[in-house]
């Protein structure tokens, strides 16, 4: 299966061999974690932290394996096998919880030492094969700061904070997954039945009205907010995104080498229909900013330890990755730059939902940022689409009526899924 061989298939069968032993003592830690004294807190924070804790060492298995010629496909392959142990020995530690304490010293320090063989005798030597000395000791400060930086967050949140702030980060985090998903699935809509560019600009626009009008109407219509304060805040919130995109817009577009083709400082061409898809991102950006600030307020308040945010949380994020997704792949034609997109705007909200936990804000004017933000999004996506009219009126009708309907349907199942809890769409009444 990994067409190695040689002296570099023993070696590999070593590396791959080694860290599958190493991620026992790292299941048998979450077993425990859960059966401690803090409990689901605790044992979410342990889970989190090893989660992080195996992005590096998934990325050490598949250099090694990839540097010896195995497909990208396999070293990914691989890389999961080893890891899978964690969950299969997390279940047996927690339900022999006591047994399984007084062989975890052991255990973690077992797994420590297969990750400092794995970097010292594999990887290390390896890079220094392809890279020059520099190189390989900053990109080891900077991972090593990196890590660090986790581990303190981790040790502030365990040692300084309640359960509920805990169960707070851990929902927070949920919040980038959704906007993942949409994206994940509207690429693999857009690529399965080839859908025109015209067609999927619709798509974004239809979901950017139904999100930005949606909080604005629960405002409204609940007497949260005074109908000429929303129409104002909107009103700012449309003038303040327009003038900035007009203001980039005609930035770029001095340097013309085309009529539809703009040129950079550095030469690299791009249209001007591609910026403005990227200028629209960044609006829905900052309406993620603004639900995640909000989130960041609720999540600690969330009874049952945030359990029933998970799903509305992820639920509620899945029209804007999707919605950012069919804006560039409908400019730019790339499905990893609309993958890439959908992953960035996830981090928004779970970065802004942090920062709102270590900042400990409350709920003022929380309300007034979100409609601002809603405003910003009708006059970039309202751009977009008056040229995708242009192109084919017809296909970018049907496209915004599929995104208003998708946009909507994905919402109301928000609703729905937490209709027993107050907690749902960043719960700003659960925190006033």
């Amino acid at each position: 299966m990994l067409d190695i061989k040689g002296a570099e298939a023993a070696k590999v069968i070593l590396v791959v061999g080694i860290m599958t032993l190493h991620s026992f003592g790292e299941g048998s830690g979450v077993g425990v974690s859960f059966a401690g004294s803090k409990g689901l807190s605790q044992g979410i924070l342990v889970t989190l932290a090893i989660a992080v804790h195996n992005i590096p060492e998934g990325l050490a298995v598949s250099m090694v394996l990839a540097s010896r010629g195995v497909s990208p496909q396999k070293a990914m392959l691989w890389s999961v096998i080893t890891s899978l142990p964690q969950p299969i020995v997390a279940v047996p530690s927690f339900v022999f919880a006591e047994s399984f304490n007084k062989f975890l010293p052991f255990a973690t320090g077992f797994a420590a030492g297969c990750m400092i063989w794995m970097v010292i005798a594999e990887v290390l030597p390896d890079g220094f094969k392809e890279s020059s000395a520099s190189q390989v000791a900053s990109a080891a400060t900077l991972s090593v700061a990196f890590m660090e930086g986790l581990s303190a967050l981790f040790e502030h949140f365990s040692h300084n904070n309640n359960p509920e702030d805990a169960s707070g980060l851990f929902v927070s985090l949920l919040f980038g997954l959704g906007p993942l998903l949409g994206g994940i699935a509207l690429v693999a809509f857009a690529l399965a039945f080839r859908l025109q560019h015209a067609l999927l600009t619709g798509v974004a626009s239809g979901i950017a009205f139904v999100v930005g009008a949606w909080r604005p109407l629960q405002l409204l219509f609940s007497s949260k907010m005074g109908f000429f304060l929303l129409v104002f805040l909107l009103g700012a919130g449309y003038t303040f995104i327009n003038v900035s995109i007009s203001t980039a817009m005609k930035l770029a577009g001095r340097k013309k080498t085309s009529a539809n083709t703009l040129s950079t400082v550095s030469n690299f061409s791009f249209s001007a229909l591609t910026l403005q898809s990227v200028l629209s991102c960044v609006a829905v950006a900052l309406h993620a900013l603004a639900e995640g600030l909000a989130l960041g307020v609720a999540a600690p308040k969330a009874y049952g330890l945030g359990r029933h945010m998970v799903l509305p949380v992820s639920l509620h994020g899945f029209p804007r990755g999707a919605a950012v997704a069919s804006c560039i792949f409908a400019a730019t034609d790339s499905w990893h730059g609309s993958l890439l997109s959908a992953a960035l705007i996830g981090f928004v909200g779970p970065l802004s939902a942090i920062g709102s936990i270590l900042a400990g804000i409350d709920y003022r004017g929380l309300d007034h940022l979100m409609v601002f933000a809603c405003g910003g999004l009708f006059p970039c996506f309202g751009s977009i689409v008056k040229r995708a009219v242009k192109l084919d009126k017809r296909k970018s009708i049907v496209g915004v009526a599929i995104g208003v309907v998708f946009a909507f349907v994905c919402l109301t199942c928000t609703k729905l899924v937490c209709l027993h809890t107050a907690y749902c769409n960043s719960a700003p009444e659960a925190v006033r």
